[in-house]
């Protein structure tokens, strides 16, 4: 399949291709967490259940991200080294994203969950693309 974005220049290539799949990730997490939200019986924020939610929402989400980072934003096969740094990628970004999750929770306390989650999906999900960039890369040939 040829993809649209194949006439953009090379050095944007990847960038926007990964906003697209990223943005889908957002949202896939975002879905999974307010559905972990639901079944937990709508948790406070803040408590160690919405920090759990918030997980599984993160966990669910990067099994899809990973092969369609591969596929459509690198053009990349997966690989055990594109994998490890996925995961590497991934672990910072958790890191990341859990960090600035109470903060935003403190700074916006009158922010639905959503908002929440997508707010801190992206601040993580600029910081996972500069990483990502490393491990994504093809071989030269």
């Amino acid at each position: 399949m040829k993809l649209p974005t194949r006439y953009l220049p090379a050095k944007i290539r990847s960038a926007v291709r990964f906003f697209f799949v990223g943005t889908t990730g957002a949202v896939l997490q975002t879905w999974f967490f307010m559905a972990a939200l639901t079944v937990m019986g709508e948790p406070d924020k803040g408590t160690v259940l919405y920090y759990i939610a918030f997980g599984i929402g993160y966990i669910l989400e990067m099994i899809p991200n990973y092969f369609f980072s591969n596929w459509y934003t690198f053009n990349t096969k997966p690989s055990k080294k594109n994998a490890g740094g996925f995961l590497f990628a991934r672990a910072i970004n958790l890191v990341v994203q859990f960090g600035l999750l109470p903060m935003a929770l403190a700074a916006f306390p009158s922010w639905r969950d959503d908002l929440i989650s997508l707010f801190v999906i992206f601040i993580g999900g600029c910081i996972n693309y500069l990483i990502c960039l490393i491990f994504f890369k093809k071989p030269r040939s």
